[in-house]
């Protein structure tokens, strides 16, 4: 378990493709769920990528004073430890919002101490696996519906076209 240092692929700057606005988005390396037509399946290995510490991480999200952030992968939720530190400092000492992908639902997580240590630092969670045969390339920030766009905190609340609004269960 690590909880100063994340296995990551890269860190995209000022992307547009990973929320709304500019963004900072990290994308780690290791994911099980191992969808079928995963548009990012080199980030299936658990051991891929290169090690960056938290500190660093934090460095070049705090560098963009005009990005948020977003976590996606891979799953962060595979290295919950260390997104809870860098998201816990990110919250701290920014006043950056934090979206994060995920292919576990917002139920899995709730259910598991260890999982859910994370959502109290993020905005925005996109839940549930990507299912090929319910692909829409008309979704805005996710690939099937059965994925969630669920709003954690007042921060991100704008309604999202084509995006069904789904309130926390905490």
């Amino acid at each position: 378990m690590e909880t100063d240092r994340i296995r990551i692929l890269e860190v995209l700057e000022q992307t547009m493709a990973d929320g709304p606005g500019l963004r900072t988005s990290i994308y780690c390396a290791g994911c099980k769920h191992h969808c079928p037509g995963c548009h990012n399946p080199q980030s299936w290995n658990m051991d891929g990528g290169h090690w960056v510490t938290v500190d660093d991480l934090f460095e070049v999200v705090r560098a963009d004073e005009f990005s948020n952030v977003t976590f996606s992968g891979g799953d962060p939720f595979y290295q919950v430890e260390a997104f809870t530190a860098l998201a816990r400092r990110i919250k701290e000492e920014t006043t950056k919002t934090i979206w994060c992908w995920t292919g576990f639902t917002y139920e899995q997580i709730l259910a598991d101490p260890r999982l859910s240590m994370l959502l109290p630092y993020l905005d925005v969670l996109v839940d549930g696996p990507f299912i090929q045969e319910q692909r829409d390339t008309q979704l805005l920030f996710r690939g099937s519906p059965n994925q969630r766009i669920i709003y954690l905190t007042p921060k991100e609340d704008d309604y999202i076209p084509g995006t069904v609004r789904t309130l926390p269960l905490r």
